[in-house]
């Protein structure tokens, strides 16, 4: 696989990080744009990308093509998607606009995400499809499960304001194709994602990574927004905590019924989340922003997956229920 052109397609905290860095560092051998909007999008092109790292007192500055409209720019050798798991069909047509024959495309989301049942080897599961994912089958038929290689990302990221991004640790990102194969295409995007200085490893088994990460999003994401509170002060209440611990009890019953190996204990994921420290979630800032949030692919699926299943998710659905009551409240226009 050969990668000259690159789209980050929605620069936010952790695409913009991304664009930021593989620019900074091999901008020279590619073509790195991204598709961003709004006062983010007119500060990237004025003032470039700006990068604060993680103990690092020296910002980095790029410059990089910028628009709002995928169909200003030629078609890619890679697509990157920064954009959360509620925002993607949406961008189905325009993404679709960007790809080659032989384009793949590295989709980081959180949750259970739209290809998840492509080229899975449950006979009863194989290719699935979930209409609350992908709305129409718009992104299957446009984008095409077959281009997508699964990331999972473990690094905290906020835009601090608009063409500024912070990151509050020293990531590292997981990629997997859906049959599990370790590809030539695999290879060749973790060599050029090292390259830019980034932490990546690839994994056959990219489903358990998944329900891993999902344990901690589809517990401490809502139970963040719905409290207002960040990583450390949601684990030193005790009683928060509990709930928090019975969520991912349920995530992690869920993930095995559907044959995942989700490896960590719920004990050992609350004690690693207790080390994080004052963090805000990405579904508490989306919420403090006034965004519409990422509930689907972090609560609802695991509600859905749960009935398929056969698998009990009672806290699940309560929190379901409720985040979604804050979510149509956050969305209302002022009066």
């Amino acid at each position: 696989m050969t990668i000259k052109t690159i789209c980050i397609f929605g620069a936010g905290a952790l695409g913009g990080m991304i664009a930021t860095k593989i620019a900074a560092s091999i901008g020279r051998d590619v073509t790195v744009s991204v598709v961003a909007r709004g006062a983010h999008l007119d500060a990237i092109r004025r003032d470039g990308l700006t990068l604060h790292e993680a103990g690092s007192e020296t910002p980095i500055n790029v410059k990089v093509v910028a628009t709002d409209n995928p169909a200003d720019l030629p078609p890619q050798d890679l697509v990157i998607t920064g954009l959360k798991g509620h925002q993607l069909s949406a961008a189905a047509e325009g993404m679709g606009g960007l790809l080659k024959d032989d384009t793949r495309v590295v989709m980081i989301l959180n949750g259970i995400p739209w290809w998840y049942f492509h080229r899975d080897d449950h006979p009863e599961f194989a290719e699935l499809q979930f209409e609350e994912l992908d709305p129409g089958g718009a992104l299957w038929s446009l984008v095409g499960p077959q281009r997508v290689i699964g990331c999972v990302a473990h690094q905290g990221a906020e835009v601090s304001e608009p063409g500024n991004i912070r990151l509050s640790n020293k990531g590292r990102f997981i990629l997997g194709e859906p049959s599990g194969e370790i590809t030539g295409d695999l290879e060749a995007i973790q060599a050029l994602l090292r390259k830019a200085d980034l932490s990546v490893t690839l994994s056959p088994e990219i489903r358990d990574d998944i329900w891993s990460k999902l344990m901690g999003n589809a517990s401490f994401n809502p139970i963040s927004a719905l409290t207002r509170s960040s990583m450390s002060d949601l684990m030193t209440d005790v009683a928060v905590s509990d709930q928090i611990g019975k969520v991912m009890k349920e995530v992690k019953a869920v993930g095995e019924a559907l044959g995942a190996n989700v490896g960590m204990s719920v004990e050992e994921r609350l004690e690693q989340a207790s080390q994080i420290g004052p963090v805000r979630t990405s579904m508490l800032q989306d919420l403090l922003a006034g965004k519409a949030l990422e509930i689907t692919p972090l609560v609802g699926m695991v509600v859905a997956l749960g009935r398929l299943t056969s698998v009990p998710t009672p806290v699940s659905e309560t929190l379901l229920a409720m985040v979604s009551r804050l979510d149509r409240e956050n969305c209302k226009p002022a009066s």
